[in-house]
């Protein structure tokens, strides 16, 4: 690490708390960018927003440590309490307390027991997800063209598969991904060789394959995202991870698990000799089916042969009952019509009586002499009430005002009001004056009193 220089000057430099802090903040962030540090996790605690807080520490010290949810969905296994890893990150400094902290980006685990914990975590998360499920394997199919293999190119496993499929049965096509299987970066290339499968579509089944190794040396198969791979693969996948005794998350979620990456070439596809027993096997059994599906016909026919003239009986008997019931039938058929006929003639004979026609004149006539005698009342009480309007309508003539006009008077009003004393109209009063013929307005321009 390279020394840090410090300028010392007479005069003193005085920082404010948040330029002190921003300072350290630089300084962490040029020379502890990237780095790792062992320790024992303790003090964990996840908040709701999906951070992971806690604290690694060794014999003589500890320091804070934060992985935020970004980098936490990564994590090959959750921090538990007492468990020693190693933590990857970088430096920081929280200037609101003023704690130095690491952010934590990634975390190894430190010897077999973490490795453990690791595993354990993530097969009960994958299970509980139903990625375990047996409802979700899918069988084999019983003879694959073409076999997709993801494995090391370089090793002995891949030999030994393809010894076995040539020998079993020759012709078959076959496609290797080449893929690390140990090591940074392996979990990536086996995920992407499975992914190349699934998207090609070319592959009728694919076999993720690995020699045998210590826990370390299959992590690559208990990886998250292998796992995921191979449950997201459209075809059935067959694990070969290790030896008989060596489980990986990828057994557990693939189609099938075979023992060894030899024992997956001869589940994956049957031998020559082995299709063709089952051919003769097959064959053998349609024939004796075959033979037996014909005796038991023979012996039907030749029962239906002894009780031939049982059945001319028996047809005989029935063609008997046809004849009868459809002489009772042409029986019945030609009653109903004789009985339907007699109900049409006397139903027309009752119409025949009940003619509307003539019911319509004799309505037609009633309703005419109805319409003459209501006319006729009908002129005689006009004529009545004629005679007894035209007296009254002479008096009320006599006795109406405007006849009075006609003789030479008028009506005066003033204001609406009928005058009928010159006081009710001053002098200037302004009035209406009604004749026989019309209407004269006027004004009052003396006013007397008549003598009494």
């Amino acid at each position: 690490m390279e020394q840090i220089a410090l300028n010392w000057s007479p005069e003193p430099h005085y920082f404010s708390v948040s330029e002190l802090a921003n300072a350290l903040r630089g300084v962490f962030t040029e020379y502890f960018q990237d780095i790792w540090v062992a320790g024992e996790i303790s003090g964990v605690k996840l908040y709701p927003s999906g951070h992971y807080y806690f604290t690694l520490k060794d014999e003589s010290a500890q320091i804070r440590c934060v992985c935020f949810k970004a980098s936490a969905r990564y994590l090959k296994f959750k921090p538990q309490d007492g468990v020693a890893v190693l933590a990857r990150g970088r430096v920081d400094l929280y200037d609101t307390r003023g704690e130095l902290q690491l952010l934590v980006e990634a975390i190894e685990p430190q010897g077999h027991g973490a490795l453990q914990l690791a595993f354990e975590q993530l097969k009960k998360k994958l299970e509980a997800e139903g990625l375990f499920a047996a409802g979700r394997k899918r069988p084999l199919p019983p003879l694959p063209e073409r076999i997709g293999i993801v494995t090391s190119p370089a090793g002995a496993v891949i030999q030994d598969m393809l010894q076995v499929l040539e020998r079993r049965c020759p012709g078959r096509h076959i496609r290797v991904y080449p893929a690390q299987v140990q090591g940074d970066g392996a979990a990536e290339q086996v995920a992407e060789g499975i992914e190349y499968f699934s998207q090609s579509g070319w592959a009728e089944v694919v076999i993720v394959a690995r020699g045998g190794g210590s826990l370390e040396d299959l992590w690559t198969f208990n990886e998250e995202r292998v796992a995921r791979a191979i449950a997201a693969c459209p075809v059935p996948v067959i694990s070969a991870v290790g030896h008989e005794t060596d489980f990986t998350i990828a057994d557990f979620v693939a189609d099938l698990r075979a023992p060894t990456p030899s024992a997956a070439a001869e589940i994956v596809i049957c031998t020559r000799q082995s299709l063709l027993e089952r051919l003769h096997a097959a064959q053998h059994k349609l024939l004796q089916s075959v033979r037996l599906n014909m005796a038991l016909l023979s012996q039907a026919l030749h029962q239906v042969a002894i009780d031939r003239a049982r059945l001319h009986r028996t047809i005989g008997r029935h063609m008997q009952r046809v004849d009868e019931m459809d002489y009772r039938l042409r029986e019945l058929w030609r009653e109903g019509i004789a009985t339907r006929r007699r109900r049409l003639e006397r139903a027309a004979s009752t119409v025949a009586r009940l003619d509307v026609r003539l019911g319509f004149a004799a309505a037609r006539r009633r309703l005419e002499a109805s319409g003459a005698a209501l006319g006729h009342a009908i002129r005689l009480r006009l004529s009545r009430a004629g005679g007894q309007l035209a007296p009254l309508s002479a008096h009320l003539k006599q006795l109406s005002p405007l006849a009075i006009l006609d003789r030479g008077y008028a009506i005066v009003v003033r204001d609406g009001k009928i005058l009928k004393a010159p006081a009710d109209a001053p002098a200037g009063s302004q009035l209406r004056v009604r004749l026989a013929q019309g209407e004269l307005g006027a004004v009052v321009t003396q006013s007397e009193s008549a003598a009494k």
